[in-house]
């Protein structure tokens, strides 16, 4: 159920937003509502421990700072 105020001021923000603005609090609340899948505590990824050797290690985890600690303001 909607708490009429909120909704009143959800709509009201939306109309001051741009159109990409109202896409992207769409996009927002639609991945607040879409369930995520549940993953495996960490006692389950324990029998990985110890599968890369330190050189495949290293190589991967200068791939992921390369790669992968970038953020990209426009992605929202």
């Amino acid at each position: 159920m909607v708490l009429p105020a909120v909704k009143a001021q959800i709509l009201t923000d939306l109309e001051r937003l741009s159109s990409s603005e109202q896409k992207r609090a769409a996009e927002l609340v639609h991945a607040l509502v879409t369930p995520r899948p549940k993953g495996l505590p960490g006692r389950e990824l324990l029998r990985f421990a110890g599968a890369l050797d330190a050189e495949s290690a290293r190589e991967m985890r200068d791939a992921i700072e390369e790669g992968c600690e970038r953020v990209d303001l426009d992605e929202w």
